[in-house]
């Protein structure tokens, strides 16, 4: 099968198709996001270290994710990585999503709804995330930052990637975010799913 082409494109190309499907995606990846917080089983290594920050801060987990996405984007100037829409909307979009979600969703007890919410999330942000990056509107702050180290270092987007997710696991499990079998499952389920999703809902030229 051949490479998906993913690198941005201006916004005023195809913006019925391709701003609905960022938007949408953004939202289902904050709420996959809370969906995976509430079922009590693992976060994936960024969300681990908003909920430490957030368990120590007492501020809402969204309110960590905006902050620290915009502290990720401070780390793109060196690296000199542009901003788009998507960039912008990721931020917004995803931070207001899984505070609004995880104020309607409780916190679970029960093993089977655990599992549910689990695998619900996991499923979802695949999905969710190759909406939003097959939109084609700029990447997220956090992937800017894996793609521009992996630039400016030489090294490849596999080792730029892990070693970051490696950190920020590290970092949040030290401030008491929740690892376990869901942050296993994520690591490796997140990247076949996302590149199933991807061939179903990437732009191309052809859909002008």
């Amino acid at each position: 099968m051949a490479a998906i082409d993913l690198r941005p494109v201006a916004v005023s190309v195809s913006p019925a198709r391709r701003l609905p499907q960022l938007l949408l995606g953004l939202v289902l990846y904050g709420a996959s996001m809370a969906m995976m917080t509430r079922a009590g089983l693992g976060l994936n290594p960024w969300d681990v270290l908003h909920e430490g920050l957030s368990n120590r801060t007492g501020l809402t987990f969204g309110t960590i994710v905006a902050i620290a996405s915009v502290c990720v984007l401070l780390v793109w100037i060196p690296l000199r990585q542009r901003l788009g829409l998507g960039t912008v909307a990721n931020i917004v979009v995803i931070s207001i999503t899984v505070d609004l979600v995880r104020a309607i969703l409780p916190d679970q007890h029960v093993l089977a709804w655990q599992i549910t919410l689990m695998l619900g999330g996991v499923v979802s942000n695949g999905l969710a995330t190759a909406a939003y990056v097959g939109a084609r509107l700029g990447p997220g702050p956090r992937d800017g930052l894996m793609t521009g180290l992996a630039g400016r270092t030489g090294r490849s987007v596999r080792l730029v990637r892990t070693a970051i997710e490696v950190v920020v696991l590290g970092a949040g499990w030290l401030l008491g975010g929740t690892v376990g079998i869901g942050t296993v499952l994520y690591a490796l389920a997140i990247g076949p799913l996302a590149q199933f999703f991807l061939p179903l809902v990437a732009w191309r030229e052809r859909d002008r």
